[in-house]
């Protein structure tokens, strides 16, 4: 019988869609059936007194003004990127223009500006069209459109190993992971740079640090690493505890507040042991803050059958798999704008840790998998038939 959905889990799920997202994409980004989903949107309907009907006709002129908008913006950005795609030079070489001049008159920029920026005439660019297309730029045409689907659909954040890793696993492509990163560099595709590493700092020792840096784990739920994070809003800060299994690096638990106190971490432990009803004997590991440390806790794990770990006083790195957790999310979202409302900030992270991390991002240690596909195989692997 299929455990129910946390309510944590409904509330964001009813605000994606309350904030413009489709429903059937909804439903399908989180692993949810429609008619579920619809289900909560109408409860939720009747709670707030809502009445059924409701035009939406306002809402739909406003998301086409902004995705128009968008598009303009995307097609400024693309004639500033082409200043910087080549160099003073380059420009009066044909051969370096002329793709570039495709790239901008695909977007809708015109050929007489387009010419008239790189140095070229209008005649020797309409030559360079007529020419057959050999072989190999049409692959290379074909690859590079797929790459700009894969790097869009990952928030820009994906470089060309994740790419090459989408294309030869998630596709079945066969292709070179030097040619994938010459094909982003010619279009001006880069992923966002890795976490900085973080620094060893001198700490007081403990007696209950039952993992030691020792991470991997062979089978689910034998690790539950812990921690909060906290980000700004011109509102006030959002914190968010989460909770991550060392085994397939899948967020199994999380919890988002405006207060950072034991209610948050207890939350955040509840929903991953009601999601995951995990067997006696598995170690929840945390570091040492009051909110980790809290009886409400400790009592938590400990009522489950589990065993509390924390790492040294004043040591990142003995939660080191965890505060990895956290910089990706830091690069690849709270970082890329300024926030304005703290339910703004709450729905993003719950649609980057649900949607993006979980299920789509593809992790270098799992063999290019997402934790979710990850988890699935293992645990079908691990049960018996």
């Amino acid at each position: 019988m299929p455990r129910p959905y946390p309510p944590e889990f409904r509330e964001r799920a009813i605000a994606l869609v309350r904030d413009g997202r489709p429903v059937k994409q909804t439903a399908a980004d989180l692993g949810i059936h429609e008619v579920t989903l619809h289900s909560w949107l109408r409860q939720d309907d009747i709670d707030n007194g809502r009445r059924k009907g409701r035009s939406t006709s306002e809402d739909a002129e406003l998301r086409a003004a902004r995705g128009r908008i968008r598009q303009l913006e995307q097609e400024l950005e693309i004639v500033k990127r082409a200043s910087k795609w080549l160099s003073e030079e380059e420009r009066v070489k044909p051969k370096r223009a002329h793709p570039v001049i495709d790239r901008l008159v695909d977007a809708g920029a015109p050929v007489e500006t387009c010419c008239r920026l790189l140095g070229v005439s209008r005649q020797g660019y309409y030559r360079y069209r007529r020419r057959p297309t050999s072989a190999t730029q049409m692959r290379r045409q074909w690859l590079t459109g797929l790459i700009r689907e894969i790097h869009t659909a990952s928030r820009g954040t994906y470089g060309y190993r994740r790419i090459h890793a989408e294309l030869t696993i998630g596709m079945a492509i066969p292709c070179s992971s030097r040619l994938i990163s010459v094909l982003m560099t010619k279009s001006g595709m880069y992923g966002l740079p890795g976490p900085t590493r973080v620094k060893r700092l001198k700490g007081v020792a403990t007696a209950d640090d039952l993992v030691h840096r020792k991470f991997h784990r062979l089978s689910p739920n034998e690790l539950w690493v812990t921690d909060i994070t906290e980000h700004p809003t011109r509102e006030g800060k959002v914190f968010c505890a989460a909770v991550l299994d060392a085994c397939s690096r899948k967020i199994v638990g999380w919890a988002i507040d405006s207060k950072q106190d034991s209610t948050l971490v207890v939350n955040a432990l509840d929903m991953a042991l009601r999601a995951r009803a995990p067997s006696p004997g598995g170690i929840v590991h945390a570091d040492h803050g009051v909110q980790f440390t809290s009886w409400a806790f400790t009592q938590k794990i400990r009522s489950a059958g589990l065993l509390p770990s924390f790492g040294t006083v004043g040591d990142a790195l003995d939660n080191a798999m965890m505060e990895s957790f956290w910089s990706s999310m830091q690069i690849e979202l709270l970082n890329r704008k300024k926030w304005t409302t703290r339910i703004e900030l709450a729905n993003a992270i719950f649609e980057y840790i649900e949607v993006f991390y979980n299920r789509k991002r593809r992790h270098s240690s799992l063999g290019y998998q997402t934790p979710a596909d990850f988890d699935l195989a293992l645990t079908r692997q691990l049960t018996p038939a």
